[in-house]
């Protein structure tokens, strides 16, 4: 199991405790300085279900500088998502784990956390 996160986030915090916690093995991926590529973010999005859209934090003063909230979402956009969350990876949303099973969750919650640890 990986875990990206920002340090300086609460649920980050709150969901590295969790684990502890739980005795959960996992790997900390502090994503800010060891940030993911184009493909990494691709490998978590289809293991998330979700678009790049979906875990872009668009209220980030980097997003509103790009003008993210006016983009299209849709297939024909999917890359310049992408590519936006691999230069600016403030905008990706935290904490990410993947768990075992291939599957990952946005883990914003105790609740999240508990389902990636049940995976």
């Amino acid at each position: 199991m990986e875990i990206w996160i920002n340090p300086a986030c609460s649920k980050c915090r709150g969901a590295l405790k969790l684990l502890d916690e739980e005795g959960a093995s996992y790997t900390v991926r502090r994503y800010l300085e060891d940030v993911p590529t184009e493909d990494e973010i691709r490998e978590v999005l289809t293991r998330l279900g979700l678009e790049p859209w979906d875990i872009t934090r668009t209220q980030e003063a980097e997003a509103k500088e790009l003008g993210v909230k006016e983009w299209a979402r849709d297939a024909g956009s999917r890359e310049k998502w992408i590519r936006a969350l691999a230069e600016h990876p403030r905008l990706i949303q935290r904490p990410i784990i993947t768990a075992e099973d291939g599957t990952a969750v946005v883990a914003r919650t105790d609740e999240t956390v508990r389902d990636a640890l049940s995976r």
